[in-house]
């Protein structure tokens, strides 16, 4: 019996001593353990990223020749509307040079597009994180904005030699200046615990009191100047009720965000062409 007793305290006092040994370790031992972890882990998540790209591939040489003309057909129609898109943009983009020109204006902030692939996802109640194929390798700074096709996707946390790490915009820690379409006055946006089975949300924050929102007349929630490395216009998510906040003087609540985040495959990040921003924009 005693040696049952003495089986079962085994693991509690091994735990003790594993953690008494971690807290007091120095802080540049523990980071360079992380680091040293996190970059042996990174060539088997890349390794598999691959090897699944591979197997889409010859899942795909199975379908019959049937499937396949009918699936360029659809490509050769997305690809003439994306080139149309193209051009329209760069009439767009040629009239602001000119206007700018004129007004003597100084050019807005641009950025350069990194389309990076997804190759893992870490998400939890209390933190979501995707893991991207892309690292210092293409140069992806810290504090650099992550975006799809359906707006906001998070921020780079962390850039290792391989890979990154993006805080989703779903995570509690993720905070941002935002505003609804229509109004320009700044609201705060951020992310919020996680349901195991619910669609993504967030919350807003000091919202004025006179903007009013319900689901049958949703507001657009979307990023602004103020948002750091975010440009101004992307989509975060849609607000369809608010209530009076904490302090009784502005409104908050619930931002409905695009279910595609728990399921991206690709993503893209805003790399700023001036250096100097991508340094102020770290966290």
């Amino acid at each position: 019996m005693a040696k049952l007793r003495l089986d079962k305290v085994k693991p509690l006092v091994a735990l003790g001593v594993f953690l008494a040994a971690w807290w007091v370790i120095p802080t540049t031992v523990k980071s360079f353990m992380q680091v040293s972890f996190a970059e042996f882990q990174a060539p088997a998540w890349v390794a598999t990223s691959y090897l699944d790209d591979l197997e889409g591939f010859w899942a795909r040489r199975s379908h019959s020749k049937v499937e396949l003309i009918e699936a360029g057909r659809d490509l050769a129609r997305i690809k003439s509307l994306y080139q149309f898109n193209a051009q329209r943009n760069r009439t767009l983009e040629l009239e602001v040079e000119r206007l700018e020109a004129i007004l003597n204006l100084p050019s807005r902030r641009e950025f350069r597009y990194e389309v990076a692939r997804v190759i893992r996802r870490d998400l939890s109640a209390w933190w979501q994180h995707l893991i991207i194929r892309k690292g210092r390798d293409f140069d992806i700074p810290v504090g650099a904005a992550v975006v799809f096709s359906g707006g906001v996707v998070g921020r780079v946390v962390e850039v290792d030699a391989f890979t990154s790490r993006v805080e989703l915009i779903t995570s509690p820690n993720f905070r941002i200046a935002a505003r609804f379409e229509g109004d320009e006055r700044p609201v705060v946006y951020q992310g919020a615990p996680q349901s195991g089975f619910g669609d993504p949300v967030g919350s807003v924050r000091d919202a004025p009191q006179d903007i009013m929102a319900s689901r049958q007349a949703p507001l657009q929630l979307v990023s602004t100047r103020l948002g750091g490395s975010f440009p101004p216009g992307l989509s975060i998510g849609r607000v369809t009720w608010l209530e009076p906040g904490s302090s009784g003087i502005f409104q908050a609540g619930q931002v409905e965000l695009d279910p595609r985040l728990l399921s991206l495959h690709e993503v893209a990040v805003l790399i700023s062409l001036s250096p100097t921003d991508s340094v102020n924009n770290a966290p």
